[in-house]
């Protein structure tokens, strides 16, 4: 599958954006989605993934209460909705994906190294 992300771009503090991302896969419900950051310097860190059918979701620390991601199934499209913007939270994001019945050991569902399919990225800037 084909990932295409879009949506960065740069807002102030306390501010929202919405990333989306496009895939290629028709048969896009095969998918586990999830969103990745990775900021100057850093390694790339879990920040969102949600189930195939999209009734499960799970955030890190620092996304919870802040970011929501979603998909449309019938669009191939997945969505983070981030409010409430920190100068922390600039860094290229991207969207990924893996096969939903991947075997993963327990703990390893936020590794980036459990997904094998990456997009582009997409850089987010906060300025304070």
């Amino acid at each position: 599958v084909q990932l295409q992300a879009s949506g960065g771009g740069l807002v102030q503090a306390g501010g929202s954006l919405r990333l989306s991302c496009a895939a290629s896969e028709v048969a896009f419900d095969s998918y586990v989605m999830a969103w990745f950051r990775q900021a100057p310097g850093k390694e790339r860190e879990f920040v969102a993934h949600i189930t195939w059918n999209g009734e499960d979701t799970r955030y890190a620390a620092s996304a919870e209460g802040r970011f929501s991601m979603s998909r449309d199934n019938s669009k191939a499209t997945a969505s983070l909705q981030m409010n409430y913007l920190k100068p922390e939270d600039t860094a290229v994001y991207y969207c990924a994906a893996r096969r939903r019945f991947k075997v993963v050991t327990p703990g390893s569902s936020t590794s980036p190294h459990i997904f094998d399919f990456w997009g582009q990225g997409t850089l987010v800037t906060v300025s304070s």
